[in-house]
């Protein structure tokens, strides 16, 4: 790494958010679902408005036509990648384990290839990120082992499948709601996006409380503190962390946390709460982490040509289609770091990036 704190940054990122689910498994021996879902998001959003106010970072408008668009991708995006799989998350682990769970998480990035393809914002398909799809997928069947008594298939592991299906879904409007607020000729620094869709998930998670959100509370000082370590730490600060590697080393160094999350998991799980980890759980993410990787290949750079400038005459030079955003999810929260397309860039960004929502240039 160019800065050799991003070490220590970066392993800060894989223990908040690896750690995520030993902090929801402790939560919830005192809270609902519904209020470690709400209070999460809403520390979150408390911690990411005050950076906003220190940076002096605006957020966006609601004056035009435009701008209420970009809000209204931002409020799915809030859903999709807040709200509802947080609240999926801790709903399944009622009857999961915490390292399980995490391990379940990393199949994130296979559901944001596929949703993206199926929403024609995923370019670049090859053989190999194919591949990386069924062979991902073919791990989740693994540790499902749906033809076993003993096998994790219920309903807590398919809601955890529901909630990284859900960050899937939601980087695509995230990658919407940027191309709106360009195409209006307004451009927010990636604080301002993350803010608002937190805010978003704030507004949303209040309209469930009525909805198992309003059972007593219990007096449990550890859960207590785990759900305000989610908010504070695993969902505001980390987004700060997030950024500053970024910033340093491009999106494609800070996405290797992806692979860390659920090793972290697994360990914390079986050294504080003494879960068993049994050798197909342990195949079943090696396997996914395997399809990770194939799916995260990118095409080689097309070959510049030169052809004539048809009002000139000049020779120019072509690169293949123009850049577009496209999100590349980063673990367990449902970060989104979008790249540029991989014509104009190589695998590994020298240049700074100015953030996990914004494009590189």
């Amino acid at each position: 790494m160019n800065n050799p704190a991003n070490y220590l940054r970066l392993s800060t990122l894989a223990v908040l958010w690896g750690g995520s689910f030993l902090f929801i498994k402790l939560a919830l021996e005192a809270l609902s679902p519904v209020q470690i879902a709400f209070t999460r998001i809403a520390l979150g959003a408390l911690v990411l408005v005050g950076f906003c106010l220190v940076a002096r970072v605006k957020l966006g408008g609601l004056r035009t036509p435009g701008e209420r668009k970009v809000w209204g991708y931002i409020v799915l995006a809030g859903l999709f990648g807040n709200s509802l799989p947080w609240f999926l998350f801790a709903e399944g682990e009622q009857t999961i384990s915490s390292g399980l769970t995490g391990v379940i998480n990393a199949t994130t990035p296979l559901w944001t290839i596929l949703f993206g393809v199926l929403a024609g914002t995923e370019r670049g398909l090859t053989p190999a990120r194919v591949t990386g799809l069924f062979v991902g997928f073919l791990g989740v069947l693994v540790i499902l082992a749906p033809w076993q008594s003993g096998g994790a298939l219920g309903w807590g592991a398919l809601a955890c499948l529901g909630g990284a299906a859900c960050y899937g879904i939601s980087f695509v409007y995230i990658g919407r709601a940027m191309r709106t607020a360009r195409d209006n000729g307004t451009t927010h620094p990636p604080m301002a996006f993350a803010t608002m869709q937190m805010l978003a998930a704030t507004m949303l998670s209040t309209l469930t409380l009525p909805v198992g959100g309003l059972t007593p509370v219990g007096l449990d000082p550890v859960a207590l503190i785990s759900v305000a370590v989610l908010g504070i730490l695993g969902t505001g600060f980390a987004f700060s962390v997030q950024y500053r590697i970024i910033s340093d080393e491009g999106a494609t160094t800070a996405s290797t946390v992806t692979y860390l999350i659920p090793i972290v998991s697994v360990l914390l799980g079986w050294t504080v709460l003494g879960e068993q980890v049994g050798l197909r759980v342990i195949a079943g993410m090696g396997i996914i982490l395997l399809g990770v990787a194939l799916g995260r290949s990118r095409p080689p750079k097309r070959d510049k040509r030169s052809r004539p400038d048809p009002e000139s005459g000049a020779e120019r030079t072509d690169t293949g289609p123009s850049d577009r955003a496209r999100p590349e999810t980063d673990g367990d929260t449902g970060r989104c770091v979008t790249v540029s397309s991989p014509t104009h860039h190589s695998s590994r960004d020298s240049s700074p990036s100015p953030g996990p929502h914004e494009e590189r240039r």
